[in-house]
């Protein structure tokens, strides 16, 4: 449905967006994941023509829409403020775009009703916004853009003014909107939860360009380098060399790591030096002074609990500090032995 292709755009003097290229399917949700400054509201301003390129090209359906105006390429677009009209109505507020366009005035009524009954507001069309919770409010805006029909929805950080509770609860249900819609979407997100939560496709963007894209489990499932791990919160790396390849073992700070089979890239030499990752659940009691593949001492320095486990901060014997996520609290001081399961245990690129 949409493509993009090799996008630059640079600002103040500074390059913004890198050859960015990628494309959203029909009925695709495609999140665009990435820190602050990584460029993914201009990216998005692009695409809704909005703001011009230096370089590349925006199609819809083979079109090329350069030159298209804004209100005829028939984007939605919804912004992390929402934009909404204090002074309207809720259904003035979503019937203004569709008098914009014209319509008559029955089917503008008609379209209201809809758009407000998919978003579960059809009886505060008559409320004042400012009398509307943030949720409220977000769903309001959510139903102006979708008023219109649009054949590509645009959401920038939709959720971000919301506290956590309310983001994980209005992620699940735009989800559910969007999958029920049909409506390609591109959606804009500093949060990985979020993005996990929400797309079908992950583009993740660093410093204007792609570092890693693909459906959420395999992009966390094998984080590309080590930025993307650290990204994704997986923050147990140790610089390594790969010692064999089959089996992979790495000689890391704390020894020799066996590591998944399934991980070294047919690239992967004896001596090269990789950066080993150690997935916060890879660990699992073991008896002190265990001697079997994959054992780890440490002390106990902290332990917090994070609902699907707690989350115990380890000083190896080496003074490496390591976070891993037990079933069970172990006080701080704790002498600890872990032993590491192999398929938790990642081969990446060396860092720089």
């Amino acid at each position: 449905m949409l493509q993009v292709r090799n996008i630059w755009k640079s600002y103040e003097g500074q390059p913004l967006l890198c050859g960015i290229s990628f494309q959203v399917q029909a009925g695709e949700t495609v999140c665009l994941l990435g820190p602050s400054g990584s460029g993914k509201s201009t990216l998005l301003r692009i695409i809704a023509g909005l703001e011009l390129p230096e370089q590349g090209q925006v199609l819809w359906e083979g079109m090329d829409l350069a030159g298209v105006a804004v209100h005829q390429r028939r984007f939605g677009l919804m912004f992390q403020d929402y934009a909404l009209f204090p002074h309207r109505t809720v259904a003035e507020n979503v019937a203004f775009g569709l008098r914009m366009q014209g319509l008559p005035r029955a089917e503008i009524a008609r379209r209201v009703e809809e758009a407000l009954a998919r978003v579960n507001l059809r009886e505060f069309a008559h409320r004042r916004v400012t009398d509307l919770s943030g949720g409220e409010q977000q769903r309001v805006a959510l139903a102006r853009a979708l008023a219109p029909r649009p054949r590509l929805l645009m959401l920038d950080e939709p959720l971000g003014a919301l506290d956590r509770a309310l983001r994980e609860q209005l992620s699940e249900f735009l989800r559910t909107l969007l999958h029920e819609s049909g409506i390609p979407t591109i959606y804009v997100t500093h949060d990985q939860e979020e993005a996990f939560a929400i797309a079908d496709h992950l583009i993740l963007l660093h410093e204007g360009r792609v570092v890693q894209e693909g459906p959420p489990d395999a992009v966390y499932a094998h984080p590309a380098t080590p930025w993307v791990a650290r990204f994704l919160g997986l923050t147990n790396l140790l610089p390594a060399r790969v010692q064999s390849v089959a089996p992979l073992r790495l000689e890391t700070p704390l020894g020799i790591l066996e590591a998944a089979p399934e991980t070294p890239a047919p690239s992967w030499q004896i001596g090269q030096r990789v950066t080993a990752l150690l997935r916060p659940g890879a660990a699992r009691p073991a008896p002190p002074d265990a001697v079997a593949p994959n054992c780890i001492e440490g002390v106990v320095e902290d332990v917090t609990f994070r609902g699907e486990g707690y989350r115990l901060m380890l000083r190896t014997q080496t003074g490496l500090r390591l976070s891993f996520t037990l079933d069970h609290a172990t006080q701080p001081g704790t002498a600890l032995t872990l032993s590491l399961d192999p398929t938790g245990i990642l081969a990446l690129e060396a860092e720089a």
